[in-house]
Formats: structure tokens, C-alpha cells, sequence
């Protein structure tokens, strides 16, 4: 007897997560493996964080919190919007989650029917469009490459046939580290506030930038839902703690969904996580080594035949075409970490119909390790 399973589950898996196993798994094994495959900070969260952490489980009972968060934290964060941006950003309109996930499965909850269409860039992070098929929501592909820096533009959604309910950006991005220039931003809002189009901001990445400050969404579309994370420039990855901004009218929708569906981000990490804004210095010098391992591996990469790359604004990755060495970039993956100790990701995990001819280098870990990858890289290539 076969008993119903729905096919909510049947998303293609998020294959960086199986590259990480199987790097783990060769480690484990006795090999040394250099992890280029994984955007997570080489960094532990800073020392103000992990004493905050310390003193809240000595001092506080780490009960539930309220749906939307811990008060003192979502204040820290509308003051984070007034240093940081020069935003107005009432503490009331920022729902903590757990993680910049549960914000996407809010969001997209609150604001997509079934059948809705959502357009976003490819490449682009696959966890988007897999929720949103998972909700029975279309994930419309806007097919982008270096002659648009990897982003999309409103001549782009133009070409799309039919309406859109919604569009995704991401600036810095993953997998490419591309920006969006406020000009290009501007241009995005505006057409989306014209069409009556639900404008999805993922900043995730913002703080992990290299000359340039990004734009919030927020500064060009007070409807925009903005998400973001202690995950990337807090170094806080493994705390799952994020949040989202939204406009007033969806505030009671997601608070009935997160009572619902999560009841409450994690409390130990909110307590700790106050103590985060305090540390911008620390978190800085890890941006800092970020761009070290940047130069290194743009430096680097072409003698390895690696010399079709992403120009990276942001965040901690290159993306790269290897069109020239494989047509199968899960395979070439495989071999790489097998014979030269180097985990990186497949383009394919990013960009469905094209990945296959490229790859993603993520360059978050110590500057030794990112030295010592390039090396094997390059002497692998010989």
C-alpha cells in the first residue's frame, strides 16, 4: 500500500549542502580539504556576542519571546536603519526570524497565492525559487550574465510574457558578489511601484562590501519587504537568526504566520545578538580579510584557468564560467575535490539551465586557507 506523499517536497536539493557533506566526508576519511564551497564566515561570531550568550544562560530562563522578536533587539536593529542608511525604520515594522529562511517562507506566505509568478535573476541563490515551488508559486528565470553585471533590469521584466505578482533581487548577490548601483536600483522600484509588482530584497549581504556601500530597497520603495541576517557580515551564521522589514499592512498577517509556524526566533541568539551592533570594528577587519582573499584569488584563479570571472562588489564569492574545461560542473566539482582537496560549488545549484558550465568559489575562510587552495588549484591544473 503506497500511502500520499505530497509533492511539495519534490524541489531539487540545495547542492552546495551536498558538497559540504562530501568534503566533510573526505575529511573524516584523513584528507585535508580546503572549503571553498560554503558561504560561511572562517570567523566565530565576536567576543561581545559570545559573552552576551554566556550571561543569558546563566541569567535568563530562554523562554519564548514574542512572534516578532525580543523588543530591545528589533530597537537595535530600526537604529541599525537610522546609522546605517539614514532610514527611518520604526522598530514595528521588523520582524525577527530564524534566519533570512524562515523570513523568505514568511514573506512569501503572506504575500504569494498558488499560481502567483515571482521573477527572479539565474544565476541567483536556489532557495528562492524552491520555496516558491514548494508553495506552488512560479519562479519566473530572468536569464542574466556579465553583460548586466549578473542583475537584472526592467527592459529585462519587460520581455517577460504575462503578469508578474512579485520580483526578487539581491544586491550584493549570490553566486556572482554583484551590486546593484542605486541608479539601476531605483530603476527596479520604480518599475515594480508603476506595475504593482511586490519588490523582494534580499541583503543579506550588505556590510560585506568592497568600496562601494550598497542601497537598501527601502530607500526607493516603501513597500519593498527587505530581508537580511546576522549570518554574513555578524558572523553569526549558525545562530539562525534574521529578520524582515515589511510595510504596516502585512504586519498582522505574518505575526499570525510565525505564531503559527515557528512560534518564536531562537532566544539565546537574540539576547547575544544585541550585543553584535556594538562590535563594527571586529566585524570590519573580518570584511577587511574578506577583500584580501578577494584580490588574492582574482589574482590567482586565471593561472589555474580559471579567467572568466564575476567582478565581485560584494559579499565573499566568485563566480566563474569554466565552459572551456567541462560541460558538467557537477562532475568537475566531484574530481576537484577529490584530487586536489578543493571543495567548491556547481554552477548548476544556481543557474538550472546553464550551470552546468560553471562554478562557485566562496572566499569567507582564513586568507591561509584561500592561499593554500589557489596553490592546489593551480598545481592541479598543471
Amino acid at each position: 500500500m503506497a500511502l500520499k506523499t505530497s509533492l511539495r517536497g519534490a524541489v531539487p536539493p540545495f547542492i552546495v549542502m551536498d558538497v559540504m557533506r562530501a568534503a566533510y566526508d573526505r575529511e573524516v576519511a584523513g584528507h585535508d580539504i580546503c572549503h571553498l564551497e560554503v558561504g560561511q564566515p572562517g570567523t566565530a561570531a565576536p567576543q561581545p556576542v559570545l559573552d552576551a550568550a554566556k550571561a543569558a544562560l546563566e541569567q535568563d530562563r530562554i523562554g519564548y519571546t514574542g512572534a516578532f522578536g525580543l523588543p530591545p533587539l528589533r530597537q537595535r536593529l530600526s537604529d541599525h536603519y537610522r546609522d546605517f542608511y539614514g532610514e527611518d525604520v520604526p522598530a514595528d515594522r521588523i520582524i525577527v526570524t530564524t534566519g533570512s529562511s524562515g523570513g523568505f517562507v514568511l514573506s512569501f506566505l503572506a504575500i504569494f497565492d498558488p499560481g502567483d509568478r515571482v521573477a527572479l535573476a539565474s544565476p541567483g541563490y536556489p532557495a528562492y525559487r524552491n520555496i516558491l515551488r514548494a508553495l506552488n508559486v512560479e519562479p519566473v528565470e530572468v536569464l542574466v550574465g556579465p553583460e548586466t553585471n549578473y542583475q537584472p533590469s526592467p527592459e529585462m521584466l519587460d520581455k517577460i510574457d504575462g503578469k508578474l505578482d512579485g520580483l526578487i533581487i539581491a544586491s550584493p548577490s549570490n553566486p556572482t558578489g554583484t551590486m546593484l548601483p542605486a541608479r539601476q536600483l531605483q530603476a527596479l522600484a520604480d518599475y515594480c511601484r508603476e506595475r504593482e509588482i511586490r519588490l523582494i530584497s534580499d541583503e543579506i549581504y550588505h556590510g560585506v562590501t568592497y568600496g562601494t556601500e550598497a542601497k537598501s530597497a527601502l530607500s526607493f520603495n516603501d513597500q519593498a519587504i527587505v530581508i537580511n541576517s546576522f549570518s554574513k557580515y555578524f558572523s553569526m551564521t549558525g545562530w539562525r537568526l534574521g529578520w524582515v522589514v515589511v510595510p504596516e499592512i502585512l504586519l498582522r498577517s505574518m505575526e499570525c504566520l510565525a505564531q503559527n509556524l515557528f512560534i518564536s526566533p531562537p532566544t539565546l541568539s537574540q539576547l547575544a545578538a544585541i550585543a553584535a551592533f556594538d562590535c563594527r570594528p571586529q566585524l570590519d577587519a573580518y570584511v577587511a580579510n574578506y577583500g584580501r582573499n578577494r584580490s588574492l584569488l582574482l589574482d590567482q584563479l586565471p593561472r589555474a584557468g580559471f579567467d572568466k570571472l564575476s567582478n565581485p562588489d560584494g559579499a565573499f564569492y566568485l563566480y566563474a564560467d569554466v565552459s572551456e574545461m567541462t560541460n558538467d560542473s557537477v562532475d568537475f566539482c566531484r574530481r576537484i575535490l577529490a584530487q586536489a582537496g578543493v571543495a567548491i560549488t556547481p554552477g548548476i545549484d544556481f543557474d538550472p539551465a546553464r550551470g552546468n558550465r560553471y562554478v562557485r568559489f566562496s572566499f569567507a575562510e582564513s586568507y591561509a586557507v584561500i592561499e593554500q587552495a589557489a596553490r592546489r588549484l593551480i598545481n592541479w591544473q598543471r
